[in-house]
């Protein structure tokens, strides 16, 4: 049984929708944070190119990392380098795109890139792309 302390009505069909739009905006800059964070990769500082055209990494790309230490990465996973051609032919299977891009941290030696795409090459795998850094643009550009 329920008691009513207002004038007159009946029963009040209006939603509220203030808490639903603040947890959708919480939920959005918890997003707005996130996702730079899970999009980062590899964390490599990149040789740059001055005369290079910018071309954004994706998910429909494979891509090849090495760090400074030599360990090989694809996508984000650690692998040896015995194992480096068989990760990315399973990569590439579910790639509609089937160019492997490199990326490689400057200190790296240009031996070790090498040593990479001479595997890829003799494992089957032809199309490959290098990725470098976007230069520091000055001001006024």
């Amino acid at each position: 049984m329920a008691v009513q302390l207002g004038g007159g009505g009946g029963v009040k069909s209006d939603i509220n929708v203030t808490p639903l739009v603040d947890v959708m905006l919480v939920l959005l800059i918890i997003m707005m944070i996130v996702a730079p964070l899970l999009q980062q990769g590899v964390s490599l500082t990149l040789p740059i190119a001055y005369n290079g055209t910018l071309k954004p990494d994706n998910q429909d790309q494979a891509v090849v990392a090495i760090d400074a230490q030599k360990r090989y990465y694809v996508g984000v996973k650690q692998v040896a380098k015995e194992n480096l051609v068989d990760e990315v032919s399973r990569t590439l299977e579910s790639k509609k795109d089937r160019t492997v891009i490199i990326k490689a941290d400057r200190s790296v030696e240009y031996g070790a890139v090498m040593e990479a795409m001479d595997a890829l090459r003799m494992g089957g795998i032809e199309d490959m792309g290098l990725i470098t850094g976007e230069p520091a643009k000055k001001k006024g550009e």
